[in-house]
């Protein structure tokens, strides 16, 4: 694949004529998708197998802050708006952030996607009985002629119309790698809406001793 790419490239720097440059400019998509794909593969692989997994003290409240904004840009090109609920300050989770943070990527970029047209995202952090649920929520775009089970299969696409975009690994390596680290992740459906949620234990930190917080218990 690597040796397809770097002829490819090579001929795109070529003196070719229009019809030869179109085809050059269709191997270019192709193989950008299929090296996508092959990284998803691996990726999925990984999480499968829970190898490299480093569980971290994690601020889910942070986490996504960073996510939703480094999505500002998707949001322009599909031309829709992700509407935020966080209901905490902080919601602290032992997970592996550079995992949890393609979770968040994925499911964002799969309901921006696939929405339907004047449509809102939704997207939601809550703590609910010792745990720390976030969710996103869309409008789907098609008839969702599928199962929630069905979805999170390797190389299940939902919109089966489109051939140009995504390799249907993306929600399968979200709900492997928040059971990697040891969250849930699960997918419901109600009519035309689609709802990923990934949920973990809150893990409710102790305060740092400093000589303030000391001094101030001694003088009670």
């Amino acid at each position: 694949l690597t040796s397809i790419i770097s002829y490819v490239d090579l001929l795109s720097r070529e003196e070719l004529s229009p019809v030869a440059q179109d085809y050059v400019a269709i191997l270019e998509q192709k193989t950008a998708r299929l090296r996508t794909i092959v990284s998803d593969v691996f990726d999925l692989a990984k999480a499968t197998s829970s190898t490299d997994v480093n569980i971290e003290r994690l601020d889910a409240v942070i986490l996504m802050n960073q996510v939703l904004a480094d999505m500002s840009d998707k949001q322009e090109r599909y031309g829709r708006e992700i509407k935020t609920e966080i209901n905490a300050d902080t919601a602290f989770i032992d997970a592996e952030g550079k995992n949890m943070y393609r979770v968040l990527q994925n499911i964002l970029d799969n309901a921006l996607k696939y929405s339907m047209n004047g449509t809102r995202v939704f997207a939601k952090l809550e703590k609910i009985n010792g745990n720390v649920k976030i969710s996103v929520k869309n409008t789907s775009s098609y008839e969702m002629d599928f199962s929630p089970e069905e979805i999170t299969e390797r190389f299940a696409r939902g919109d089966k119309a489109r051939t140009t975009e995504g390799s249907g690994l993306g929600l399968s390596i979200a709900k492997s790698f928040t059971e990697a680290c040891g969250g849930r992740f699960s997918v419901k459906i109600d009519g035309d809406l689609f709802i990923a949620e990934v949920e973990f234990a809150e893990v409710r930190t102790e305060p740092e001793v400093t000589v303030e917080n000391v001094a101030a218990t001694q003088m009670v």
